[in-house]
């Protein structure tokens, strides 16, 4: 889509009368289809010349014009934006004189990519309007591949040493390369000469940090007279020492530089990638930004495959539950969904599936959005929802490539829904996620989508919910014996049990807690179970009917590894839903015999050789 910028240039050559109203629409319509900068389309279809735009602009924005190729520009005036921004945004520096810098460019009218330039530089800018072929000219003259010039070393004199005493001392550690997201497409690396910058090494040191200390994400987030940093470790947001606040606009735009992002655009959300290589480890970086009301909030997802566990026996599975899910996925045909909300670890436990069914003999393809994990032998298509490509399109690009296995990233609509269990009975198996708070409930999503209960029923193999819980810290774990008021709303006698919490330690900052585990809910989809969801029975019937089956819900795993001293018990009672599962004396006649309380198979004894499992 044209860009703002590009629309108000056109506008102005519409008031010169350098061209017309129509002839701008045509010439924006045409941007849309084929890209390109508005400017070379306009001369590339007759509308306009560039001496006529770069005259009318120059009038306009009250800008001198010059031409390049009659100037002989020093290489330390051409060191002082990077290669990869002047090729992006087609500018060339033209002359330093003091703390001024003049910058030749096609539109002068960018006032947000000429703020980010004065930012990166710590000088005044100064445009000139040149042509764009003579700009195009220019930097295949000055940046050739031989002569690439990449220097931030200029960039943020002012930085005293002080404030990054300690930068060096901790990246120095070990050897690593971040990689942009074109540089891991094309195999470029323009940024050799920039890690010295101390902004970069700021930047880095938030990084390197984040990684050490096992954080799933990084959250930068300007207020009015502070920038806050926090990591996310083991599902709880950790807040760090704070950058200073003067750096908050270089440190967001270094790592927008770094993900491929339009340094420019302040006023819509951006996302991104990048990556960190690490002797023989690779770092995947997702960078999503917003706009707030001090600036930009920036967030980012790390993707460690060294903290990837392919293996389902090492998630925290029960042995029967692990059976069943094994069982399900070794099936030639059917469904398996997986659901619970973000951050759940759904997208571990469908990659470990992959990996037990991986097989040379099979055809695996997967769409996902995006795709957070490369396996191998497995072809992983990222989804394009801009360009058609969802999840509905490549399941059926998938179905014409004969495949013995497809795994969908979310099923979240009737169409997706509705090719997913054609799918599932015609001979593939089926494997997705999907949102709910519990297995019983995912048949009535699929049905209020608009998925007919005989075809969720007949393709439905298993629903898997599932939440994620803080470990007790095996280094300051201690038992203590529980409130007699908690034990009976449990259901659990009082002196069965005793539970374990961590005092705090060094080990687990202090915490009590150090990792995650795993609580799952597996609904095996018996015939009893496939007859009543054909006949729509309430979610709640289906819950207790799916426990008379076998289910144990993530209540019910809670507490069995609370009581295991695996899970302190507060934060089971904060991840599930209190169960309500005993049925009246009426339910008990209708529907066979009423079940268990919900901790009533949780006898002490019997979890003993249990606890290796965990």
């Amino acid at each position: 889509m044209p860009s703002a910028m590009e629309r108000k240039m056109g506008e102005m050559l519409v008031t010169d009368n350098v061209i017309s109203s129509p002839d701008l629409e045509t010439a924006l319509s045409k941007q849309q289809e084929t890209g390109g900068s508005l400017g070379r389309i306009l001369v590339e279809m007759g509308l306009a010349s560039e001496w006529e735009m770069a005259a009318a602009l120059g009038k306009q924005l009250n800008v001198p014009f010059i031409t390049l190729s009659h100037y002989d520009i020093d290489q330390g005036v051409l060191s002082s934006i990077p290669t990869h921004l002047v090729r992006k945004y087609k500018i060339v520096p033209v002359d330093r004189t003091g703390d001024t810098l003049t910058i030749a460019l096609s539109d002068p009218s960018n006032i947000y990519l000429l703020d980010e330039l004065k930012l990166l530089t710590k000088t005044q800018i100064i445009p000139v309007i040149s042509f764009e072929s003579d700009i195009d000219e220019a930097i295949e003259r000055y940046y050739s591949k031989q002569g690439s010039i990449s220097n931030f070393d200029e960039m943020m004199k002012e930085i005293s040493d002080e404030d990054f005493k300690s930068v060096q001392e901790e990246l120095s550690a070990e050897p690593v390369d971040f990689v942009t997201g074109e540089e891991e497409e094309h195999g470029e690396d323009d940024s050799a000469d920039i890690n010295d910058a101390p902004v970069i090494q700021l930047v880095n040191q938030i990084v390197m940090d984040a990684i050490k200390a096992g954080a799933s994400d990084i959250h930068v987030e300007p207020f009015e007279k502070v920038v806050r940093l926090r990591y996310r470790i083991d599902g709880v947001l950790h807040e760090m020492s704070p950058p200073p606040k003067k750096f908050q606009n270089a440190i967001i735009s270094r790592i927008k530089i770094l993900s491929e992002l339009d340094i420019a655009e302040r006023r819509l959300p951006q996302d991104g990638r990048f990556r960190i290589k690490m002797k023989n480890r690779a770092i995947d970086f997702r960078v999503a930004t917003c706009p707030v009301v001090h600036g930009e909030k920036v967030v980012i997802r790390i993707l460690d495959q060294g903290n990837l566990m392919l293996d389902l026996a090492e998630l925290g599975f029960d042995p029967d539950e692990l059976d069943k899910l094994e069982k399900a996925i070794r099936k030639p045909w059917g469904m398996a969904l997986i659901t619970g909300p973000t951050g759940s670890g759904k997208s571990t436990t469908l990659y470990s599936a992959l990996s037990t069914i991986n097989d040379p003999k099979k055809n695996i393809s997967t769409i996902e959005d995006p795709v957070e994990y490369n396996l191998k032998g497995v072809n992983q298509v990222q989804a394009r929802p801009d360009i058609g490509l969802n999840f509905a399109a490549g399941l059926k690009s998938f179905l014409r490539q004969d495949p013995d296995i497809v795994m969908i990233g979310e099923i979240r609509d009737l169409e997706t829904g509705e090719i997913a269990v054609k799918a599932a009975l015609t001979g593939h198996l089926v494997l997705s996620t999907i949102h709910t708070n519990d297995a019983p409930s995912t048949p009535q999503r699929l049905a209020n989508m608009g998925v007919e209960p005989f075809l969720v029923s007949a393709s439905l193999l298993l629903v898997e919910a599932q939440r994620l819980v803080r470990r007790v810290c095996k280094n300051c774990k201690r038992e203590y014996e529980p409130d007699k008021e908690l034990l009976a709303a449990l259901g659990v006698n009082d002196g069965e049990a005793r539970f374990a919490k961590g005092s705090g330690c060094d080990v687990c900052r202090g915490t009590g807690s150090k990792g995650r585990v795993g609580l799952y809910e597996i609904m095996s989809v018996t015939e009893e179970l496939r007859d009543a969801i054909t006949s729509h029975m309430p979610v709640n019937k289906l819950k207790s009917l799916a426990v008379r089956e076998g289910m144990r819900t993530l209540r019910m795993a809670g507490i069995r590894k609370a009581l295991m001293g695996v899970a302190p018990i507060e934060e089971v009672l904060g991840a599930t839903m209190a169960d309500d599962l005993v049925p009246t004396a009426a339910q008990g006649q209708s529907g066979g015999a009423p079940p268990e309380p919900a901790v009533a198979e949780l006898d002490i004894e019997d979890l003993e050789p249990d606890l290796e499992q965990v």
